[in-house]
């Protein structure tokens, strides 16, 4: 579980900043009580040297014990009712020299005591010695208090650390069991309410944008599929009609009317081959694995036009005024190209010239056709949609919605427009590049012809 997880390395944290904040402090602290103990320790030794001459009694201390030691050795306890303290060699020599200071350790009736031997003017010393269990009590009860502390401190902040982490998680395990409710139920209607700020906020709102994007996507599909059926229903029913009527005849109708019975066959075969193929194109964008490249928008659209030229016989001009450099998926924005020279030479006069005019990163196919009516201009690029004088045409209406998806998947924009010497003029925008030597990739080999070695086409560029 993610909050215990959390809340253990919160309080794994808190022991090593404790731990660490109670070693320094120990280790700072025990000199400070030591020299205390030893400063106390000394001023009494001076006290008792100060006092001696003028006869003065000396108040008792239950931790601490004075005697003479004079210079032959002879030792006499200053303090009533307690034990001599020991006397070392070093001591004596300071009693007989009347020179010098000793300290040591030494165990007194089974308790631990610090020894001052300080020397007398005149002759002998004073010797006082002090309990060190006061110092050990001092510290045993630091020591104690601060696992006291430390225990309590340890519990508030785990918890602490566990609301505080339940609290934030809150929108997490609300956003877990959103995702969990969604894949088991495949709604993708809801929303989630983001009201965290920080991470989890930003969380929650692009998985907000990732459903949306979600419901987007599945509407399409949707829509793709009925609009899908939609168009292959004319086309079935056709065929199926024709291929009835030519098994309830058994070979008895007669040659020209089998011929006009075959030719619709070969005719709506193709129309669904043709939606078939498109459909596929538009749903599964088959050029996405292409990586972007820099590419020169002349180069591109001199291959196209020599496809066009090639299997039609149009005459195709392409025109460029200050040329740009692209960044695209080339077979992909090949694509867009051949399908709007394909409607430029659809739905114009056989006799006419068709044009593509580059300006800069703008890229236009005109023709000299009855041009696209203001009522149809927002909807050309929309799927599967026929214009009223285009529906008896054959196509599917896919075209110029591949041509709008893959351009917006550029960062582009798309446009439609009627020329002012007639005919529709229908094209796109691109984001452009730096137009430099090594930025440009030069495409003489067109994608959908790769026997092509020069165009034969007039080319005209200002």
């Amino acid at each position: 579980m993610l909050r215990i997880r959390i809340t253990l390395v919160a309080v794994v944290a808190a022991i090593a900043a404790i731990v660490v904040t109670v070693v320094t402090t120990y280790h700072s602290v025990a000199p400070l009580v030591v020299g205390q103990f030893e400063r106390g320790l000394s001023d009494r030794t001076d006290t008792l040297l100060a006092v001696l001459p003028a006869g003065a009694p000396l108040p008792v201390r239950p931790d601490t014990t004075e005697q003479l030691l004079l210079p032959d050795g002879t030792v006499q306890v200053l303090t009533p009712g307690r034990n001599p303290l020991p006397v070392t060699e070093a001591d004596r020599e300071v009693a007989r020299t009347g020179r010098g200071t000793v300290t040591v350790s030494v165990e007194l009736d089974g308790a631990p005591h610090d020894v001052v031997t300080k020397a007398r003017p005149g002759g002998g010393a004073v010797m006082v010695g002090r309990n060190y269990a006061e110092v050990e009590r001092v510290d045993r009860e630091f020591l104690d208090q601060t696992v006291w502390v430390t225990a309590a401190a340890l519990a508030a902040a785990a918890v602490l650390c566990w609301l505080a982490i339940g609290g934030i998680l809150r929108p997490i395990r609300r956003l877990a069991a959103a995702t969990e409710r969604i894949a088991t139920t495949q709604d993708l209607s809801t929303n989630l309410v983001g009201t965290a700020r920080g991470e989890v906020g930003e969380l929650t709102r692009n998985f907000n944008t990732m459903l949306a994007a979600l419901r987007f996507s599945r509407a399409q599909q949707q829509r793709l599929a009925e609009d899908a059926g939609h168009e292959l229903r004319t086309p079935l029913t056709s065929v199926r009609a024709s291929a009835e009527l030519l098994q309830r005849a058994g070979g008895r109708l007669a040659p020209d009317d089998e011929a006009k019975v075959l030719g619709t066959l070969l005719h709506e075969a193709l129309a669904l081959d043709e939606l078939v193929r498109e459909l596929v194109d538009l749903a599964t964008d088959q050029y996405a694995a292409e990586n972007p490249v820099p590419l020169d928008l002349v180069e591109l659209a001199e291959n196209c036009a020599a496809r066009l030229r090639r299997c039609t016989g149009r005459s195709v001009t392409v025109e460029a005024v200050d040329p740009a450099t692209v960044r695209v998926r080339p077979r992909a924005l090949a694509r867009c190209l051949d399908n709007l020279l394909d409607n430029a030479a659809k739905y114009s006069p056989p006799e006419t010239d068709i044009y593509i005019e580059i300006r800069k990163s703008t890229v236009a196919v005109r023709d000299h056709g009855p041009g696209i009516d203001t009522a149809d201009r927002d909807a050309v690029f929309d799927r599967f949609y026929r214009a009223k004088r285009t529906r008896a045409s054959p196509g599917s209406g896919l075209g110029l919605a591949i041509v709008h998806d893959v351009v917006t998947a550029h960062g582009g924009s798309v446009h439609v427009d009627n020329h002012t010497d007639g005919g529709a003029s229908v094209g796109f925008t691109l984001p452009g590049v730096d137009r430099t030597p090594e930025n440009v990739r030069q495409t003489r080999e067109h994608p959908c012809d790769k026997r092509l070695t020069a165009p034969s086409f007039s080319a005209r560029r200002e």
